[in-house]
């Protein structure tokens, strides 16, 4: 924002002044209003040129203390240039302020983002997961390399950060480090949480992300088909470890809980439903909301299965769950015993609950939600895919119907 600036040097009568020197003040003078500073300098009353804001003289201290003056002078005017390049607010105090050295600490990006995960990392467990503070942690990583990338600099005022900023961050996110369309909106939802602190706190007064509108594109989520399913149960493996897998992992696709939530799945959150028959009530760790599943006759025979592990046993546990890097390497194996071609990951049995299980299978879709966890019934249409076969079915029901009319 332009702003109309004038400095004047004057000298400061006090209300006692009887004669001798007086005080050297500079006057800032920004659209109207004034803000004043000593310069620590005096003249005498008759030596000085009101007009010129000068001493009067040729002599040595003269000239010295003219030239002091016009020092002070450009002093702030370079104040006033850096402020308004850096987007900071200038008024007359603001400007004395930073004259005379009375600024608070200069926020910048990457110090209230660097503030924002130490506190992230102190609640992990708490408030949040690892994971989550480990995508801020790559944010922030992103962040730092497009600032060196785009501008040659380790750090810039938060209020530098504007539409432009967001836009070339979103092409070095696609082109430099080759991310696809989701994970470089995710980094840019990430880093607008830190300037959502920054408008809260007043560092910034104008929201960049105002007229920013990404779109994230929709993904296919691969799931197992019912045929895939009966292969996967139905294989006989060599080693007890495949065996172990395929058995827990089955459990979540006829659960739809997600690994982190079978792995901490305590024996006492089974307990007898409504309908008198065994459900899971557990908390989904991601979200902290309650998850009410009936179990069904495939998840019990697992369970069945692991009732007397001593693991189990000693940690009261449902299951006893390997780590989801061992998991999903043991997954592949198992995908290419049973001849699918899928990449096949723990969170698929996620998906399969979701599309094959239940909702292929005419379970309402807010139903799926509760089983699922999930806050908001949107989550669950992401999953609301409608495979090949119930399609077929749907049609051939209608075919009847139509012939019977004809």
């Amino acid at each position: 924002m332009r702003t109309n600036i004038n400095l004047l040097f004057y000298l400061k009568k006090r209300s006692t002044y009887k004669n001798g020197p007086v005080a050297i003040y500079l006057r800032f003078t920004v659209d109207g209003q004034r803000a004043e500073a000593s310069t620590g300098k005096t003249c005498e009353p008759s030596r000085w040129n009101t007009q010129a804001g000068r001493a009067i003289g040729t002599k040595e201290d003269v000239r010295t203390l003219n030239s002091y003056l016009d020092t002070l002078q450009a002093k702030a005017q370079d104040f006033h240039r850096w402020m308004t390049a850096n987007n900071e607010m200038v008024t007359a105090e603001s400007l004395k302020n930073r004259f005379i050295g009375k600024t608070g600490k200069a926020r910048t990006l990457i110090t209230v983002f660097e503030d924002h995960n130490q506190k992230m990392r102190s609640l992990v467990g708490q408030e949040f997961e690892k994971s989550t503070f480990q995508r801020y942690e790559t944010a922030l990583m992103h962040t730092k390399d497009f600032m060196q990338w785009q501008h040659n600099v380790s750090d810039i005022p938060i209020t530098k950060i504007n539409f432009e900023f967001l836009n070339d961050f979103e092409y070095y996110l696609r082109s430099v480090r080759k991310c696809a369309n989701n994970s470089a909106i995710k980094y840019i939802k990430n880093l607008g949480k830190i300037v959502r602190i920054c408008l809260g706190n007043g560092w910034l007064t104008v929201d960049p992300y105002l007229n920013y509108k990404p779109k994230t594109k929709k993904v296919h989520r691969v799931v197992l088909t019912k045929e895939e399913l009966t292969a996967i149960a139905e294989k006989q493996f060599p080693v007890d470890r495949l065996r172990l897998v395929r058995d827990i992992f089955l459990f979540s696709c006829y659960t739809g809980l997600a690994y982190v939530d079978v792995k901490k799945l305590k024996r006492s959150e089974m307990t007898k439903g409504i309908d008198g028959d065994l459900w899971i009530h557990t908390n989904r760790q991601k979200t902290d909301t309650l998850s009410r599943i009936p179990i069904l006759p495939a998840a019990l025979k697992v369970i069945e299965k692991y009732e007397d592990n001593p693991q189990c046993i000693v940690d009261d546990l449902l299951l006893p769950v390997m780590s989801n890097q061992k998991m999903n390497a043991y997954l592949k194996e198992i995908a290419d015993l049973c001849g699918i071609s899928k990449l096949l990951t723990f969170h698929i049995a996620r998906h399969t609950f979701a599309t094959t299980v239940t909702l292929n299978n005419g379970v309402p879709i807010e139903s799926v939600a509760k089983m699922m966890g999930h806050t908001s019934i949107k989550t669950t249409q992401i999953y609301a895919k409608v495979m090949d076969h119930k399609i077929s079915s749907d049609m051939a029901a209608l075919k009847v119907k139509l012939s019977a009319i004809n």
